[in-house]
């Protein structure tokens, strides 16, 4: 049974809860819709799973949601999950859906020592679609590609009120710190990253870091609003829904700082797929 609404929802969906860095940026710029953030924490992270099952779970758990709410328009925001099941995803679904592309064109034109450094999962690193956009953007720079899984659950383990560890983090950048040139642009091609950029920051401190999370809110304002009255405010407040596909104990300390992110109401999500 799908909700009757006046105002558009916008369903943001990711592995885990990174993907609110790019809700934060969306709400920010477009308060007055109906908001509902997905994660499938079953599955993550997507970051070392294969691309054939990430089309069919991705596929599956936005059917689930559709199952029982009415959507107008999606935002894929997971950097791995849009690289990779995107086409299938537009295939299936009839709104529109936006995925996340890392920044490499902005980065391209803000760097100093035309050195950039990529910062994703091991996933999105690997993809041919990340080679095309060098080659589209930057082949006047330097750019040097780092996949890491580990970094999406610091940043989970930092938003569930955890510590970094900042030996940790320095260890899995050496690579980079390694380097003739290290990158004055670091490009956070994943959506958890910008959660730990302030512990980056002091490892990198000469650094411009960059991700899309502007862009996609940008996007999503221009697509919502040849259809709606966005700056009209909605008759009554928007229950703003979170769903996951796995509750536990991290969910637990989510829900307690829904309030945090503009976020009403938790419910589990039961999908049926692999």
């Amino acid at each position: 049974m799908s909700i009757t609404k006046q105002f558009p929802s916008v369903l943001v969906f990711d592995s885990g809860i990174g993907g609110l860095s790019v809700y934060n940026e969306i709400y920010n710029k477009i308060p007055n819709v109906h908001y509902i953030y997905a994660f499938d924490n079953e599955m993550f992270p997507y970051g070392d799973k294969s691309s054939e099952l990430l089309i069919n779970r991705v596929n599956s758990v936005i059917e689930a949601v559709t199952q029982f709410y009415s959507i107008d328009l999606a935002v894929i925001a997971c950097n791995t999950a849009s690289t990779i099941c995107l086409p299938s995803l537009r295939s299936k679904f009839s709104f529109p859906i936006i995925g996340v592309v890392p920044a490499i064109k902005p980065a391209s034109l803000l760097t100093k020592n035309k050195c950039i450094g990529l910062l994703a999962t091991k996933a999105t690193i690997k993809r041919t679609y990340i080679i095309d956009l060098i080659r589209q953007f930057a082949t006047h720079c330097t750019v040097q590609l780092l996949g890491l899984s580990e970094l999406a659950l610091i940043a989970e383990n930092k938003l569930q009120g955890g510590t970094v560890d900042m030996q940790q983090l320095k260890e899995l950048m050496q690579p980079w710190l390694e380097l003739q040139t290290i990158p004055d642009t670091i490009v956070l091609g994943c959506t958890h990253y910008p959660f730990i950029k302030k512990e980056l920051q002091m490892i990198f401190p000469q650094a411009t870091f960059i991700d899309s999370g502007n862009a996609i809110a940008t996007r999503v304002y221009n697509l919502l609003n040849d259809k709606y009255v966005l700056n009209q405010k909605p008759l009554s407040a928007s229950e703003n829904i979170v769903l996951s596909t796995n509750y536990n104990q991290s969910v637990e300390k989510l829900i307690k700082k829904l309030s945090d992110y503009n976020l009403n109401k938790y419910h589990t999500i039961k999908v049926s797929d692999v």
